[in-house]
């Protein structure tokens, strides 16, 4: 049988408007990501979930609040690793202050490969790498049941989170077929028999492009 995983992207934050980093920091949805979660929302209310997980980070619970508001019984359980990695000291900053000093093209593949010492003084791309492969190994084996060998039955388990966590996690699974997740989009993941594999990555279904 088959785990799948489906993994949504927070809501437009005042920050990513700005188009400053938002890592460790927070800031609130927008206007229009507000409205974008609940197109997501929408999107996904028949879908037949067995439980919720997300980042405590108050924009990614803020997508999840709304997405449960379609499953009002749904259990959902806060994993601090699932935040977002920290840019350190150019939080809030400008992105193309960061660009100046290493190009997203550049910093993005030397996380994943785990080999940056960490951006401004923050997390090292090795311990995040280490960190998003086991929340999202503690969650497959959470429901081992759907995906191991000799399963009986489905399971549908829902996930919100961070473009550069879900995306690390992604990359994991298919490295080649790595892309920017928009806010509020969707990716799923279907685990079967033990073994990955990504079905979606950043389906825009609420329409935004960042």
């Amino acid at each position: 049988m088959t785990l799948t995983l489906t993994l949504v992207r927070h809501g437009q934050t005042v920050l990513n408007a700005r188009r400053h980093l938002q890592g460790a920091c927070d800031s609130p949805l927008t206007r229009t990501g507000r409205a974008g979660v609940r197109v997501t929302a929408q999107h996904l209310a028949r879908h037949d979930f067995d439980t919720a997980y997300s980042s405590p980070q108050g924009r990614a619970v803020l997508t999840a609040m709304e997405i449960l508001r379609h499953h009002p019984d749904l259990p959902i359980t806060v994993d601090a690793d699932l935040r977002e990695l920290s840019f350190g000291s150019f939080e809030r900053r400008p992105e193309h202050e960061l660009d100046a000093v290493v190009p997203w093209s550049v910093l993005v593949p030397a996380v994943l490969a785990g080999t940056h010492p960490g951006v401004g003084g923050g997390e090292p791309g090795a311990e995040f790498m280490a960190r998003v492969r086991g929340v999202f190994g503690r969650i497959v084996a959470a429901h081992d049941d759907a995906s191991g060998p000799g399963a009986g039955h489905d399971r549908n388990v829902l996930v919100v989170g961070h473009g550069l966590t879900l995306g690390a996690y992604l990359a994991t699974i298919d490295p080649t077929g790595l892309a920017a997740l928009p806010n509020a989009s969707v990716s799923t993941v279907e685990v079967t028999d033990g073994v990955a594999r990504v079905v979606a990555a950043g389906v825009d279904v609420a329409g935004h492009v960042n």
